[in-house]
């Protein structure tokens, strides 16, 4: 059974996440190891939907 994980990330976390993920990618070039695994996360991670948040503009009684 497959396993799907959700994570919810400001914009400042996913910044991280992809620069990290980005970094990860370039020290695997400089190694002239593979970057097949990187490179599908890192894709997944910018074409990753966003999600509105709805918040209450109004006291609550």
């Amino acid at each position: 059974m497959k396993e799907e994980r959700v994570l919810t990330l400001n914009d400042y976390e996913y910044g991280v996440v992809v620069n990290a993920l980005n970094e990860m990618r370039n020290d695997l070039i400089k190694e002239e190891r593979p970057t097949d695994a990187v490179d599908e996360l890192l894709l997944k991670t910018i074409d990753a939907p966003t999600k509105k948040v709805k918040r209450r503009n109004h006291e609550t009684r």
